[in-house]
């Protein structure tokens, strides 16, 4: 059974580095009643129904944090993003679309797993009003449609147009940390999805020297390579921000046992 949290024990936190408009949206989140509770749905379908990993909060935070620390090293490295490209906006504009697309793109979940991305869209649609019912009408249209685009990109076979929307598409796939798929692991659901999650121990992500963002992901188990060739590179192949990330993956001391018999 997955951990309930009441909607006020719910509170994300990210560093804002005096982004005002990014701490604007971060107060209107953590007052959001609706958005918390679909993020409460959204684990219960997830964890309890279906056997899966957390969907929850907890995931929308790493996510926003690892994105986030995405485009300040790029932005840190004289890479523009797409929102300062082609409609001359700020790249505080670009963090707060990174910043929504990170902790809305699951929302679909809440209807069904199959076609999540889509669902999200339309539950996404209206909350983003709210959100962003502080910045003028131009700027609400071009934020909203930005962020829809960079939630309807996370899908498998996605697309993304913007810096913005890789971003969010490669950080989502870095959430992989020990203990990602604890829940179904230990409730004995055994695929190469949980396996392989299990086997990784730890993701690092730092400056690079001949890219600017250096990725190196520790594993105890050689399975954890499926977890970084077939999502992650997929993930990160037609993201947009190939150029800019380099990744290692390394097994640390003896490998570990994850499974001693399988039976189907």
């Amino acid at each position: 059974m997955v951990k309930k949290y009441k909607t006020g024990e719910i509170k994300i936190t990210i560093p804002t580095n005096k982004n005002e408009l990014l701490e604007k949206v971060l107060r209107s989140i953590n007052g959001n009643i609706e958005v918390k509770t679909l993020w409460n749905v959204i684990n219960v379908n997830a964890m309890d129904r279906l056997g899966m990993s957390d969907h929850g909060h907890v995931h929308f935070q790493i996510v926003a944090n690892i994105a986030l620390k995405f485009a300040r090293t790029l932005h840190k490295d004289k890479v523009k993003m797409s929102l300062e490209k082609d409609y001359g906006l700020s790249y505080d504009h670009s963090e707060i679309v990174i910043f929504l697309a990170s902790l809305l793109h699951d929302l679909g979940m809440t209807i069904d797993r199959k076609g999540h991305e889509g669902f999200s869209l339309f539950l996404a649609n209206n909350i983003l009003r709210e959100m962003l019912a502080f910045m003028n009408k131009e700027e609400q249209v071009i934020i909203t449609s930005e962020v829809l685009h960079a939630i309807i990109s996370h899908r498998s076979d996605g697309k993304p147009l913007t810096v913005e929307a890789g971003i969010v598409r490669v950080a989502d796939a870095l959430d992989m940390s020990e203990g990602r798929t604890r829940v179904s692991y230990e409730k004995g659901i055994i695929d190469i999805y949980n396996i392989s999650a299990t086997a990784i121990d730890k993701v690092e992500i730092k400056e690079g020297k001949d890219k600017p963002i250096s990725i190196l992901i520790t594993m105890n188990n050689s399975s954890g390579i499926f977890q970084v060739d077939e999502l992650l590179k997929k993930k990160l192949k037609g993201s947009g921000i190939e150029d800019f990330v380099s990744i290692k993956a390394v097994i640390k001391g003896d490998e570990k046992s994850l499974v001693k018999e399988f039976e189907f």
